[in-house]
């Protein structure tokens, strides 16, 4: 059964439907947002502030989110706090 996300803003994205979410830091990201935009494959889920998550969806859709990635990542569930700072379980 699929489950919904709030991805910010009263927005939401099917779990099931989520590759990745990344940083928009990184150049490769840069220009996978700007050619998303001008092929009509970007969603700006932020209502006009900054963005700060990309979600990459299976269908090759790129969701922008104002929301930080370990913000979304949280809302998962799956994820313990350790393994987002980086630190492993030992």
């Amino acid at each position: 059964m699929s489950k919904l996300i709030n991805i910010g803003f009263g927005n939401a994205v099917n779990t099931d439907k989520i590759v990745a979410v990344v940083s928009p830091d990184a150049a490769p990201v840069k220009r996978m947002v700007q050619s998303a935009k001008e092929s009509g494959k970007a969603i700006d889920a932020t209502q006009g502030r900054k963005t700060k998550a990309v979600i990459i969806t299976d269908s090759n859709l790129l969701v922008l989110s104002a929301l930080q990635p370990e913000t979304i990542a949280k809302r998962f569930g799956v994820f313990p706090e350790n393994d987002m700072k980086g630190e492993q379980d030992e």
